[in-house]
């Protein structure tokens, strides 16, 4: 299977002028063969991608206007409108309903302050002596934080918003054989507590509120500065910095949560959360947003891959996993946020609103997983409860 494999570089003054030449280049290309496929009347045939590069690259090289073109590596201009017919395709696959997972849009214009980025195939590159060399940039400077476990098949050089370069290399990868400790976990996602295991255990999410601040204030400065002076370019790259280490540690969080329940779990038990729905929550938006739980879900199924007899389930989202006492079954029904405890007078059990969720999460996983009905695995009877409350949001 594939994978990818991403390492910081640092390129010379030179390279980092060339390197600016071919991303302005292949977001040139892309933008132009865009601009033709919108120009075609409805009802035409779209021209195919061989098409296309005749057009914005090989014929485009005899325009004045467009001779620089000539000054980067063809490949990578080639497999730049080779990710627009890419997208086009999602585009109409996710549209039809054959392609899964979130909706993909219409391709749109690239601009020069977003991220950046050029790809290249095994013949604009090469690695040599700890070097990676790219055609027409030279030998870069790579931090190697981990050896690539197999060649490339091809490698994207990327630039974010801070201004930082990395090397992004796809690799064939073969699945490891890792000893479960443990069947199976139920995870619970929140907010403050990131993660709530149904073996009780509790995982913070690290505090990167100092950092929000920063950038807000950041924000509102840039919102008061002149445009296109020096002053507010400055601003545009501090408030780009404190956004990217902001990004890193919460990427960091949970890479590392995510490796150790597919490491240490033979099955995963996620509940499918509607996000999009819970963001339009003014309240709770910016911190759901910065809690990231779509990310951990995607981390834990790619990892699961990685690992063999690993399986990453996840429950329906309407599944009352905090309305109904892990113990005796009873559904109490629906519980206020600041409701963070819960006592069953049935079974006389004092139940944490989060261990209980988890609990009930795993349940439903493995039940659903042996094809048993869930009241199989968790009894039912009748109960009253009574509530006792203390203030956190999750």
């Amino acid at each position: 299977m594939k994978s990818r494999y991403q390492y910081r570089i640092y390129p010379t003054p030179g390279q980092q002028t060339e390197l600016a030449k071919l991303f302005g280049c292949c977001r040139v290309v892309w933008n132009d063969a865009l601009a033709l496929i919108k120009a075609i009347p409805q009802g035409e045939k779209w021209p195919s991608n061989a098409q296309l590069q005749r057009l914005v690259i090989t014929q485009a090289k005899k325009d004045p206007s467009r001779s620089w073109l000539s000054g980067v590596s063809v490949v990578a201009l080639q497999q730049s409108v080779i990710n627009l017919g890419t997208a086009f395709k999602n585009f109409f696959e996710s549209r039809s309903g054959r392609r899964s997972g979130s909706k993909a849009g219409f391709p749109r214009f690239k601009k020069k302050l977003n991220r950046q980025s050029a790809r290249f195939t095994q013949r604009g590159f090469s690695i040599k002596a700890g070097k990676v060399y790219l055609a027409k940039i030279g030998k870069l400077k790579t931090k190697w934080s981990r050896p690539l476990p197999s060649e490339p098949s091809s490698v994207t050089v990327l630039k974010d918003c801070a201004g930082r370069y990395f090397l992004s290399f796809v690799v064939e990868v073969e699945p490891v054989t890792v000893e479960p400790k443990n069947q199976g976990v139920g995870v619970d996602l929140g907010i403050e507590t990131l993660a709530t295991l149904s073996t009780g255990e509790k995982v913070k999410a690290r505090d990167t509120s100092a950092l929000d601040r920063k950038i807000r204030k950041g924000k509102r400065q840039l919102a008061r500065a002149r445009k296109g002076s020096r002053r507010r370019e400055s601003l545009r790259m501090a408030i780009a910095h404190l956004e990217a280490k902001q990004r890193d540690i919460r990427k960091d969080t949970n890479q590392k949560l995510a490796s150790r329940l597919v490491r240490e779990n033979s099955v995963v038990v996620l509940e499918d959360l509607n996000v999009a729905g819970m963001v339009k929550n003014r309240c709770l938006a910016r911190a759901i947003s910065r809690a990231r739980w779509r990310e951990i879900r995607t981390m834990c199924e790619a990892k699961a891959t990685l690992i063999q007899d690993r399986e990453v389930k996840v429950i329906s989202r309407w599944e009352p996993t905090s309305q109904v006492c892990s113990c005796c079954g009873y559904r109490w029904g629906k519980l206020d946020l600041s409701v963070r405890s819960v006592l069953c007078l049935n079974c006389g059990a004092e139940q944490d609103r989060d261990v209980n969720a988890s609990v009930n999460i795993m349940a439903a996983g493995l039940a659903d997983l042996n094809g048993q009905a869930l009241s199989s695995v968790r009894p039912q009877s009748g109960a009253v409860a009574c509530l006792s409350t203390h203030q956190e949001s999750t």
